[in-house]
């Protein structure tokens, strides 16, 4: 199967850091599994599939009102491609700033397109 030509259907999620609950720091409110070095058939988001995912969300986190969900692939971080990432890499670019813009994908817009 081949890509679109417009190339894989994602939306972008813009989010800053913000303290969250009585937790000391600033986080966006997420969590991911998955990359390159991860095992794929273990994914519940999409089977075989060893990208980067949003596995847990806080309550009105900053990643939650940005509008991220639970089972989002995530393509890039603030201009950083994901998509070829070990697990410990992505969470040092998802990490590095206050500020992220996220490239990601789901599962629905992939079926759209045919993908899936």
């Amino acid at each position: 199967m081949s890509l679109p030509p417009e190339g894989i259907p994602c939306i972008e999620v813009r989010m800053e850091k913000s303290v969250i609950g009585n937790k000391p720091g600033k986080r966006f409110g997420y969590c991911i599994g998955g990359g390159i070095d991860q095992n794929a058939e273990l994914n519940p988001y999409i089977r075989g599939d060893n990208g980067v995912f949003v596995t847990n969300l806080i309550d009105r986190g900053p990643a939650h009102q940005a509008g991220l969900r639970i089972g989002d692939k995530v393509l890039e971080v603030n201009g950083f491609d994901l998509t070829m990432a070990t697990h410990d890499h992505a969470l040092s670019l998802l990490n590095k700033r206050e500020f992220a813009v996220l490239k990601v994908t789901r599962k629905e817009l992939l079926q759209q397109a045919g993908l899936l």
